[in-house]
């Protein structure tokens, strides 16, 4: 239930060992969240805790494992990731974190901003003796491009989609193990697993087994603009924005401080110029860029800011796969979560992140 990058990924995996997989997403597959993220695959931001700081770098591990399974045409871009700040505390911090990140056995590289102009991104406007953090490991991903891959070969394989079709009800039997799913268009499935991996409708999923599920609300706004050639040849977080490319002609733009916007009663049209304009401030290129498309999305956090991936015990059958950074964690969480379906067996990188941590 729910078709972006971590039902896809948990889907795909149970198809290859031979499950009978239906996909059901109220959209379209990859056309929500996961089409509106920033798409960065990285370890670097998630030092808050040993263990989320390794299943991220498992995920990083794990698209390169997939991009030699499925072919990285199209979806992956594994060309590093540059951050910088622009004030002597959050430079100082950002230091800290790469020395940190270096320990931990972490690739991260410091330059200078004219080394980098000279040598990474001669589109770039910064001060030259700035210091640049590039973490050469990190990547972005077309998360719809790769969405429609992972769905595409396994409905090839026997796969179904059912997709424009909501779920609006999940039956359970008298011992509380699920038995079927009533969809929206008058269907109903028989069914003994259920995934529930609805992204930011998590939440209303869980109350149909009823199951509390803490979600925080945490909008974003992601505006993506039409260049004629993308000046910029990775991810990166400048001072106030967040960039990459999306492609041979868009980039999309993010920002943490346009964000604390939206629930002031911003019109999206605005936060797309403020975007706009904190870009060309870094690219100057970008200034005759167009303004195409921009989306504020809910982003499916847990409560605690950590993933919610496996079984819950009180309802045999119903599992979870609930994470923020779910483009990074897809490719681990998948086949992670689709061997416990089909073995029942939990694997160790997962058992801080338990559903049952949140009690009924």
């Amino acid at each position: 239930m729910g078709v972006g990058i971590l039902g896809a990924s948990v889907g795909w995996n149970l198809s290859r060992h031979g499950a009978k997989v239906v996909f059901i997403d109220a959209g379209q597959p990859g056309e929500g969240v996961t089409n509106w993220s920033f798409s960065w695959v990285n370890a670097s931001n998630k030092t808050t805790r040993k263990s989320y700081f390794d299943l991220n770098v498992a995920g990083m591990a794990a698209y390169r494992e997939l991009a030699r399974t499925i072919g990285p045409d199209s979806w992956w871009y594994p060309s590093g990731h540059l951050r910088w700040a622009d004030d002597p505390a959050a430079e100082t911090k950002l230091l800290k974190t790469a020395e940190q990140l270096a320990n931990w056995d972490y690739r991260a590289e410091v330059y200078t901003g004219a080394e980098v102009c000279r040598r990474l991104e001669p589109a770039l406007t910064m001060p030259s003796e700035v210091p640049v953090v590039f973490y050469p490991d990190e990547a972005w991903v077309h998360g719809r491009h790769l969405v429609s891959r992972l769905v595409g070969q396994a409905v090839a394989s026997g796969a179904e989609l059912r997709s424009g079709t909501a779920v609006y009800d999940i039956d359970t039997g008298t011992d509380g193990s699920i038995q079927k799913v009533a969809l929206s268009d008058g269907s109903c499935l028989d069914v003994n697993i259920v995934v529930n991996a609805a992204g930011p409708s998590a939440s209303h999923v869980a109350e149909l087994i009823a199951r509390h599920l803490p979600m925080r609300r945490e909008p974003g706004a992601v505006t993506r603009i039409d260049c004629t050639q993308v000046p910029v040849h990775r991810a990166m977080h400048a001072p106030h924005i967040e960039i990459r490319p999306d492609g041979d002609a868009s980039v999309v733009l993010h920002s943490r401080e346009v964000d604390a916007l939206i629930d002031t009663g911003e019109d999206p049209a605005q936060l797309a110029r403020l975007l706009h304009e904190s870009a060309r401030q870094v690219v100057p290129e970008l200034g005759n860029a167009r303004i195409a498309q921009t989306r504020v999305a809910h982003r499916p956090i847990p409560a605690d800011g950590f993933p919610s991936v496996g079984a819950v015990p009180s309802v045999p059958g119903y599992y979870e796969a609930v994470s923020h950074s779910g483009i990074t964690l897809g490719p681990v969480i998948g086949p992670l979560l689709a061997s416990e379906i089909l073995s029942g067996e939990r694997n160790e990188m997962l058992a801080d992140f338990r559903p049952e941590r949140f009690p009924p």
